[in-house]
């Protein structure tokens, strides 16, 4: 795995925050304007990617990325690469891994809506025929996979996803029913999003992010003031083998894709079924699709993004799967530390699980001051405990009601 993201740039980092409860939410100078009333950010450390011009962008001096590269590339295009490069090195893996026909890439972001601004102000302003040359693959949702792929020579299967929140998951959950099928033996799945005003403040409009100042309450997850949810941006890479693959190579997973499942609301464009009925089938699916019972389930990694409606309706959800129980299985949304990364989630999520799975632990809900009265009978998780579940699940929830559940596995 690769990460990028507001609690950590490496593996180490991120456990380490994520054991310690350790937020990565600050103020954000860009929001310090008169007109907007968001203050704070997941921000990403140790890159400088806010200018228009790719060449005076500044990353961690441990990666070296070729200007024929970047200049295609958008802001978490750059995380991702680096994301990318050090999966490909925590993986041991070689470029014959890489590059062929049995190797493939999914991904999953927004696109950047940063750069497609500038885009269309330097059209507007300066003619059609100045438009960038690269502005087009730097800018539209698929601008991940169009320049991973090539610059990783990736040779299998190739495509993005957009379903708003639930992408990545989406493409965890493709990536194993092509491995399954024996149609690839390894798929990079990856997850990013920009980090910056024009990736997050159109929120506001929806009034789902929220005005609070104090970063230690701005992301309170099943906390009774939650009041809407902190953005934030980055990436991870996650590389998923089968098998066959894994021995082949002698290696070590972090854990076992166990299963998966989908299902939609059917109901909102926007705003999840108040009983959360699509993540409710969803959840069933994918422990029928690990052939599990639901007493098998340890651990929840919950969607739940500090929204009203939302963390409400994943926890109904969570009790018409599995009962009222004050034991099990725990439920914690590691958003109250990083924020909400968008298409970006489900697979950064399901990385901190499987990193609590290898290293032993299993990360908490923080900043919970006062539970939400319709948590009773749901086991919130509000501390980080020293033992890792066998089983895991980790949802995910997008616009117009769509669900992806991922059971993980401890190897």
């Amino acid at each position: 795995m690769g990460f990028v993201s507001s609690i950590g740039n490496d593996g180490d980092a991120v456990a380490d925050s994520l054991i310690h409860l350790r937020h990565g939410i600050e103020q954000y100078p860009p929001f310090d304007k008169p007109d907007s009333p968001v203050k704070v950010l997941g921000t990403i450390k140790g890159f400088e990617v806010d200018s228009i011009d790719f060449e005076d962008w500044t990353y961690p001096e441990r990666y070296r990325i070729k200007r024929e590269v970047l200049r295609g590339l958008a802001p978490h295009g750059v995380y991702a690469y680096c994301s990318m490069l050090q999966a490909i090195e925590d993986a041991g893996l070689d470029q014959p891994d890489i590059s062929n026909g049995l190797t493939g890439l999914y991904a999953a972001s927004a696109g950047s809506p940063f750069l497609m601004r500038q885009n269309f102000d330097r059209m507007d302003r300066l003619g059609v025929m100045r438009c960038s040359p690269t502005g087009i693959v730097a800018s539209i949702a698929g601008t991940l996979n169009f320049n991973l792929v090539a610059a990783f020579q990736i040779r299998g299967v190739s495509c993005g996803f957009s379903s708003a929140c639930a992408s990545s998951g989406h493409g965890i959950g493709y990536a194993m029913e092509d491995i399954r099928s024996g149609r690839q033996k390894r798929v990079f799945v990856v997850g990013a999003e920009d980090c910056n005003r024009y990736s997050i403040l159109p929120f506001a409009g929806m009034r789902a992010l929220s005005l609070k100042t104090d970063p230690t309450q701005a992301s309170q997850p099943f906390d009774v003031d939650r009041s809407g949810f902190v953005g934030t941006g980055g990436a991870c890479v996650m590389v998923l083998e089968s098998e066959d693959e894994v021995e082949r190579r002698g290696v070590a997973p972090y854990a076992e894709l166990a299963g998966w499942g989908q299902a939609s609301d059917g109901h909102n464009v926007a705003m999840s079924h108040p009983d959360g009925i699509g993540l409710r089938d969803a959840m069933r699916l994918a422990i029928n699709d690990a052939s599990l019972q639901v007493g098998d389930i340890n651990h929840i990694n919950a969607h739940a993004t500090s929204t009203s409606i939302g963390d409400i309706s994943e926890v109904r959800a969570i009790k018409s799967v599995f009962g009222v129980d004050h034991d099990r299985p725990l439920v914690s949304s590691t958003k109250a530390l990083t924020g909400h990364g968008l298409s970006l989630s489900s697979v950064l999520e399901a990385g901190f699980v499987a990193l609590g799975m290898r290293r032993g632990f299993t990360p908490g809900s923080a900043h919970i001051r006062n539970l939400d009265p319709e948590c009773e009978g749901v086991a919130i998780l509000r501390e980080t405990i020293g033992t890792s579940p066998d089983y895991a699940l980790c949802n995910s929830s997008g616009f117009g009601g769509s669900n992806v559940v991922i059971v993980l596995k401890k190897n």
